[in-house]
């Protein structure tokens, strides 16, 4: 059997009647830049999100780096991030001249750790970027708490939970991505709400800084060929648009089935006292971008290799602490380390999660796990 981390082939199959029609629309439109399914899916997005303005990008990085640039951070601001995810969320940090202050995570959830986080403020702290990692928000109550004592942006790495619920202490429900100043995404093909090729978002609640974020987006100008700030171009093709809207309308039902192959590996993994299956944060849901296992007896790298010797796809997010990168040495002083991060990296694995839940496929993948541990 042929398995695969996400089965977008699989996934492509039943929308493709409407995935088809859409791309065609564009091209018998010939709408190819900032086409009518770029607004209809900005506004079907906003509606799903609960959130006053969308602002579909070119990727997710770009709308990381613009977020930035539009809350004004200045070249020696230093921002608060996490040191274990994905180089984008640092990366445009130190491409914007700001300085990365990186943080340990929560053993637990993944998701950036706000106890001793005091100690990493400074007069020119002025923003701090929480990534909703593997799937479920952080814990966004504290940290907005966090932020307003100590007056910083907020901006949302939503890369990887799109669709999940956070619910504060007075039992408000809102979607990840919409608590901060500014909440960021990415659409590429692998992510839960994932188009065919590259595109993201950024969504605000912010009338103000939504109109600079748009002038930024498109080379710093309102108005065509008048130019008001120093900006980029970074815009989602209409042809992406269209799969993203079609996409939209099934992303609960992708997040259901996601939980439905998560919730049969807890079931079937539990048991084995050498792994940790993912721990679910009370306050917020899962939508599974990984199902990320722990492994605590030191085979993290044996495992992934006996799986792949069955030709089962693991992998592993992330093997290296953003402080630990040859690139972000400028950073950080000799020896600096954080234990958490530094564990994690060693022993996170994830297996493959997707939309087409297949038992045949799950059982196989729990087998020769078990098999591995016995």
């Amino acid at each position: 059997m042929k398995i695969q981390m996400v089965d977008l082939k699989g996934q492509y199959e039943k929308i493709k009647k409407e995935v088809d029609a859409g791309i065609q629309d564009c091209i018998d439109n010939t709408a190819f830049i900032n086409g009518p399914a770029v607004k209809e899916f900005q506004q079907d997005f906003e509606k799903y999100l609960n959130v006053k303005h969308v602002i579909p990008c070119a990727n997710g990085t770009d709308a990381l780096q613009i977020a930035m640039m539009a809350l004004d951070l200045k070249p020696g601001d230093e921002v608060i991030c996490p040191a274990f995810t994905y180089v984008a969320t640092a990366e445009v940090i130190g491409l914007l001249g700001l300085k990365p202050i990186m943080v340990d995570v929560d053993e637990n959830t993944f998701d950036i750790e706000l106890n001793g986080l005091e100690k990493y403020i400074t007069p020119n702290t002025k923003a701090i970027v929480p990534v909703h990692l593997y799937g479920q928000s952080a814990d966004m109550e504290k940290i907005l708490e966090f932020a307003e004592k100590h007056n910083l942006f907020v901006i949302e790495d939503n890369a990887q939970a799109m669709g999940s619920d956070y619910t504060f202490s007075d039992g408000k429900v809102v979607k990840a991505g919409t608590m901060g100043h500014i909440g960021c995404t990415s659409f590429f093909p692998s992510k839960n709400l994932g188009c065919y090729g590259d595109g993201g978002a950024l969504m605000t609640n912010d009338d103000d800084l939504a109109l600079k974020i748009r002038m930024i987006a498109n080379h710093g100008q309102q108005k065509k060929y008048y130019h008001k700030v120093l900006g980029c171009n970074s815009r989602l093709d209409t042809i992406q648009a269209a799969v993203l809207k079609v996409k939209l309308k099934h992303l609960d039902e992708y997040s259901e089935a996601r939980n439905k192959m998560a919730d049969y590996y807890d079931e079937n993994l539990t048991g084995i006292s050498e792994i940790q299956v993912p721990k679910r944060a009370h306050n917020s849901t899962h939508v599974f971008h990984q199902y990320t296992l722990r492994v605590k007896n030191g085979k993290r790298d044996e495992l992934q290799k006996y799986l792949g010797e069955k030709n089962i796809p693991s992998m592993i997010y992330y093997p290296l602490p953003l402080y630990r990168q040859e690139a972000f040495q400028q950073y950080v002083e000799e020896g600096f380390s954080l234990p958490v991060t530094e564990q994690l990296c060693t022993e996170v694995i994830s297996l493959p999660v997707h939309t087409e839940f297949d038992k045949e496929i799950s059982d196989f993948i729990i087998s020769e796990i078990k098999n591995f541990f016995n």
